[in-house]
């Protein structure tokens, strides 16, 4: 763009509005902007002009110039302050060429406009927000580039989103993040169960060759007939009369625990998932294209499962999303569909979200149950009687108690030198013959003696109660 073509341009006001503004504010801006020295001895080009969007520099030439030529105004404008200084203006992020020309019309030196994202300005924004990372920034045209160093991804993703308000979809990701980013995860499933059955009645039966009557509840299978009970008729007549008396007393005591600890290890950001246990058929109804309906088979899982996500955040705060479950086969809940019998499950399982440092513990649920039930069996009207009523009545009582809680513990973790890790195989030694047909072992004495490396003092477990001796659990020096 010439002096002399600047009204064909359409742009000679908006210069002139510059170039009074320029001139009011002068001794202000010439603080606060930059200045760049040209020597034009160097050869008709003269290198590269580095301008910041949004930006302005002053560019200042040793000898005296008329006419200015930009190959796109779109990029950048220029506005001459004096014969030998120049207003550059970067509009947007792209490249473009300054033409200089001589009061003779000769070519004084041609210049590359290069328009790049604001880096200084990047720099400072991420310096205030994060002083004490290690962050190196550059600008390559229209794109970005960080690299160094940061203490975690929450930072990493940080200086990530700070770049993208500068360069939008142009930032090149070279940082790295220090420090341990792998997340393990310990939880701890600890359940109790209590229940106590009682049962009380007589069951009273008076049958003869024509006529039979039963009362109460029979326990034991083919005791009574089948037919008198479900029929329930009475029929009088002449033969024999037999009178049979059972009486049922019951009482049923029964706890259960269940201990499940499940570990996990997963990359800060990443998702990891774990299943110990099992699949099970269960038959599913579908209809085929000709509109028969068939039956498929689907595989349900059941066992222990635990999925997390870890994110380690600032001063070692772990952000964790955590599903863990504890499954079983429980045939008392089981269904018959077409002749199939689908057994149905019991389920203990918890989603949540939480935040805690490394070695803290949360428990994330707990439950306490307690489930009363009292069923009175009896003959109508004879069953109210005092005294005798008793013998046409019998009752039933349970009583269940459930106690569960799930507890997480998170780790920072690092990987461990070869050999410094134990398995639950380390310290088992098979049984010799001798071991097996004199002594009735299933292993060998010197199992859970320390050996792969194994401090025996910490492996050896001994529950006395249960009859279970030997090496329980993994050991992580």
């Amino acid at each position: 763009m010439t002096f002399n073509q600047m009204r064909s341009f359409g742009t000679i006001v908006g210069f002139l509005l510059a170039a009074m503004a320029f001139g009011l504010a002068a001794p202000q801006q010439a603080l606060g902007q930059a200045s760049v020295t040209v020597d034009a001895s160097q050869g008709r080009h003269a290198g590269e002009f580095m301008i910041p969007v949004n930006k302005s520099q002053v560019l200042r030439l040793d000898v005296s110039f008329a006419d200015l030529l930009v190959g796109n105004a779109e990029i950048a404008d220029v506005l001459a302050l004096t014969d030998r200084s120049i207003y550059v203006l970067g509009k947007q992020p792209g490249s473009t060429s300054l033409t200089i020309y001589g009061r003779n019309r000769e070519l004084i030196a041609v210049m590359d406009l290069v328009v790049t994202v604001d880096v200084e300005g990047l720099k400072a924004r991420l310096f205030e927000l994060m002083p004490d990372e290690e962050i190196e920034v550059r600008g390559v045209g229209e794109s970005v580039i960080l690299s160094g160093r940061v203490g975690s991804s929450v930072r990493l993703a940080r200086a990530l989103d700070v770049a993208e308000r500068y360069a939008p979809d142009n930032v090149t990701n070279l940082l790295s993040v220090t420090g341990s980013q792998q997340v393990m995860l310990a939880v701890r499933f600890a359940e109790v169960q209590r229940r106590v059955v009682k049962e009380l009645g007589l069951n009273t039966q008076v049958s003869g060759s024509d006529f039979a009557v039963s009362v109460g509840d029979a326990l034991l299978d083919g005791f009574f007939s089948a037919t008198a009970i479900a029929t329930g008729t009475a029929t009088f007549g002449i033969g024999s009369v037999t009178l049979d008396f059972l009486f049922d007393a019951l009482e049923e005591k029964g706890v259960v625990k269940t201990l499940a600890e499940p570990n996990l290890i997963a990359l800060s950001g990443d998702t990891a998932s774990f299943l110990a246990g099992g699949e099970f058929p269960v038959p599913v109804s579908q209809e085929t294209s000709g509109g028969q309906a068939t039956i498929t088979i689907e595989f349900k899982e059941f066992g222990v499962a635990l999925a997390f996500t870890p994110t380690v955040l600032d001063d070692g705060l772990i952000n964790i999303v955590v599903s863990p479950e504890v499954s079983r086969v429980d045939p008392t809940n089981s269904v018959t569909i077409q002749g199939f019998n689908v057994p149905g499950l019991t389920t203990r399982r918890a989603t949540t979200t939480v935040e805690l440092r490394d070695g803290q513990s949360f428990a994330i649920a707990g439950l306490i149950q307690s489930d009363f039930q009292d069923t009175v069996r009896q003959f109508p009207v004879l069953g109210d009687v005092p005294v005798l009523g008793a013998l046409l009545r019998s009752s039933d009582f349970q009583n269940a108690q459930t106690e569960l809680v799930i507890i997480v513990t998170p780790h920072l973790v690092q990987p461990a030198p070869a050999g410094s890790l134990a398995t639950p195989v380390d310290n088992f030694v098979p049984p010799s013959d001798a071991d097996i047909w004199l002594f009735g072992r299933t292993e060998s004495p010197s199992s859970g003696m320390g050996t792969g490396g194994t401090n025996a003092a910490n492996a050896l477990a001994i529950n006395e109660a249960g009859g279970v001796q030997g090496s329980y659990g993994h050991i992580i020096k």
